[in-house]
């Protein structure tokens, strides 16, 4: 069961929509370990959306729950961690997912966990597998992706940029502390 977003701290100034009525929501997570490096996972060749390319962890929000209940969740079920902190929005960018056509919201955020860093739970059926992205590794995200569809890359470069430097070491002992068209990317991004 995810960890109540109650445990949750959300800086200053970091937004969180409420979604409206009828609208369809995502949530993305990125990750950083002690190393200022970024987390990310790669999809399964199977998957319907995105097959065989590397992502952040998040998942869409349900329906009533909220976008920080949706944030806490997809972060315990993708990885095992908790969700701490919610340091800042990276982004709301609209898509149009290419199975279903519908209209989808996502917002990102750089956030803090608490876990094991050197060992995610991924959900095998789903994720491949994971790595930690530094500045040097950021070419690996546009593998398996068209061009202008790097979200994913550019979320991750602009959370190295502006995440690193406040990255902390955890106080536990097991805590390493887009205006193209929307069906060509992954997320068209409008803020990040």
């Amino acid at each position: 069961m995810p960890k109540d977003q109650d445990d949750v701290t959300v800086d200053g100034g970091v937004d969180v929509p409420e979604p409206g009525a009828g609208e369809v929501w995502t949530v993305g997570a990125v990750v950083l370990n002690r190393d200022g490096k970024a987390f990310a996972q790669k999809r399964g060749p199977h998957r319907r959306l995105f097959p065989d390319c590397w992502d952040i962890v998040g998942g869409h929000v349900e329906p009533g729950e909220s976008l920080l209940d949706a944030l806490t969740r997809e972060v315990e079920e993708e990885t095992g961690w908790h969700l701490r902190r919610v340091r800042k929005l990276l982004g709301v960018t609209t898509w149009t997912g290419d199975d279903d056509g519908r209209m989808r919201h996502e917002a990102d955020y750089l956030v803090d966990v608490d876990g094991d860093l050197d060992r995610p739970r991924l959900e095998s059926a789903k994720h491949t597998a994971h790595a930690w992205f530094g500045p040097q590794d950021l070419p690996r995200l546009k593998e398996n992706r068209a061009a202008g569809e790097f979200l994913i890359h550019d979320l991750i470069a602009t959370a190295l940029r502006d995440g690193s430097c406040s990255v902390r070491r955890p106080a536990r002992e097991h805590q390493p502390p887009h205006s193209q068209s929307p069906l060509l990317l992954r997320r068209s991004t409008s803020g990040g």
